[in-house]
């Protein structure tokens, strides 16, 4: 399985791939962040094709627990980013996860 990848490995994969400085793909990179962000947040989509779409979420009121006591508590609305990920993306997961069988292992 692989590793997380924190936004400071990003910046150097991204630096290392383009041929581009550090700085450079620093302010790419939290350019992408801000729009994609800025634009969800307006209510609009953002559709990377091949990878997948962020939108907006809304969730409504609700009533929960408190865990320590058990008594209900009121949830607010809400609204939250989402990302759904496209048939390209899950397929190349899926591609990565299958392995092949080991050698010596038995067919039935």
């Amino acid at each position: 399985m692989a590793e997380n990848l924190s936004k400071a490995e990003l910046v150097d994969v991204v630096a290392k791939t383009a041929d581009i400085t550090k700085v450079a793909a620093a302010a790419a990179i939290n350019c992408a962040i801000e729009t994609i962000a800025a634009h969800v947040n307006k209510g609009g989509k953002v559709t990377l094709v091949g990878f997948g779409t962020f939108s907006q979420k809304s969730r409504k009121a609700r009533t929960g627990r408190n865990p320590q006591t058990g008594e209900p508590i009121k949830i607010a609305a809400s609204k939250s980013m989402s990302f759904k990920a496209s048939k390209a993306a899950k397929a190349a997961k899926a591609k990565a996860k299958a392995k092949p069988a080991a050698k010596g292992a038995k067919k039935k």
